[in-house]
């Protein structure tokens, strides 16, 4: 297949997936491996599970930064831009036109019902990836000690980036003292929190819109909730933005396709109108590319050193831990009542059952069943 035929090839692909990509990270990530892995064999799982393991150090959206690292590897640097942007397109689109539904009327549509039926559907998707990554990932018992501490100090609420270095650390340290290896490792730390003094204006310039959030994606790690604190501090405190606009902002982000980041396309158009949300989205999302930029070439010259590739191995089955962590939790979340446990199961007949069903398919039946069951 020619560069033209795989680029055609990574924009459908991505596209179609952030069309349906509701559920957050652990769900997106749940659906690209089903598609690039075991679907399309673009690359094997040990490797995606080490770009899984190596995406979680860095700033930015992680299951969109996957997209961008599956994109490299079916077609390179441009297969990198393609599939990123391909995959934030249709969140974008969309937020857009709330956010001018949202200033036009002064309130969000109703979707709701729709929105009922996906989560529970997206918990079996998110099982089943697990399932297949953990089966890799758990190479022996001392990873899976590993894996279990993880899981552990997770539900505790320890910080998720602080989870999977220590995991990696430790696991790099035991399995080198194990080996008695004679080497030596290089870490950096490329990532510096800064702050500018901005005064707040009623209608803001483009230009400050996209430095704002620039800051804000090139710093930004953790979930949606962490997202919107970065934004608390940034807009809110500033006067920029009321609270409750941030809420509705948030809102949007969590029930729309895609990266929860497009709340900031939402954000940019209160702020400075279309071009702010075109400044918004670029500001929040160019870190990302840049970062995958640069780490993806290092990730296999990592597999390839001895005590960097027990780091790695360490911060895999750490990263698979936090993922169980977040099924956890949604799980709790999520099955409150006969519908949604219904939708579950289903799902999970569908997905264990059948097996070779498309993941799409049960996102949309699950919000078709959510909506039906909404008037019961």
């Amino acid at each position: 297949m020619n560069k033209n035929n795989k680029l055609i090839e990574v924009a459908t692909v991505f596209f179609r997936l952030g069309c349906i990509a509701f559920g957050g990270p652990a769900a997106h990530i749940a659906m690209m491996e089903d598609e690039v892995v075991q679907k399309r064999k673009w690359m094997d799982r040990q490797h995606f599970l080490d770009l899984i393991g190596a995406t979680n150090l860095i700033p930015g959206p992680n299951s969109t930064e996957m997209v961008m690292h599956c994109g490299h590897e079916r077609a390179g640097i441009a297969g990198l831009f393609v599939a990123g942007v391909c995959f934030v397109f249709p969140a974008v689109v969309i937020t857009g036109v709330l956010a001018w539904f949202y200033t036009s009327y002064g309130q969000l549509p109703e979707v709701t019902p729709f929105i009922f039926g996906i989560k529970p559907a997206v918990l079996a998707i998110i099982a089943s990836a697990i399932l297949k990554l953990g089966k890799k990932a758990l190479k022996n018992w001392e990873i899976g000690a590993i894996g279990m501490l993880v899981l552990i100090v997770s539900l505790l609420g320890i910080n998720e980036i602080t989870a999977l270095l220590s995991g990696g650390i430790l696991g790099a340290l035991y399995f080198y003292s194990k080996s008695r290896l004679v080497t030596t490792a290089k870490s950096i730390a490329p990532f510096f929190l800064f702050k500018i003094s901005t005064t707040a204006l009623i209608k803001l310039s483009t230009l400050k819109v996209f430095w704002t959030f620039l800051k804000v994606g090139a710093i930004l790690y953790g979930s949606g909730y962490v997202l919107f604190a970065y934004l608390d501090a940034e807009l809110v405190t500033k006067g920029w933005l009321t609270r409750l606009e941030l809420i509705d902002a948030i809102a949007v982000g969590q029930f729309t396709p895609g990266p929860v980041l497009s709340t900031a396309t939402f954000i940019g158009y209160q702020l400075a109108g279309f071009w702010g949300a075109v400044a918004a989205t670029i500001g929040i999302f160019l870190p990302s590319f840049l970062f995958v930029l640069l780490l993806n070439p290092l990730v296999p010259k990592m597999r390839k050193s001895k005590i960097l590739s027990y780091f790695l191995d360490s911060v895999n089955i750490a990263a698979v831990a936090i993922m169980l962590s977040v099924l956890y939790v949604m799980s709790l979340d999520t099955l409150i009542d006969w519908k949604s446990i219904t939708i579950t199961l289903l799902s999970v007949f569908m997905i264990f059952g059948l097996k070779k069903v498309n993941p799409m398919w049960i996102v949309l039946g699950g919000s078709i069943l959510g909506y039906l069951l909404s008037f019961i």
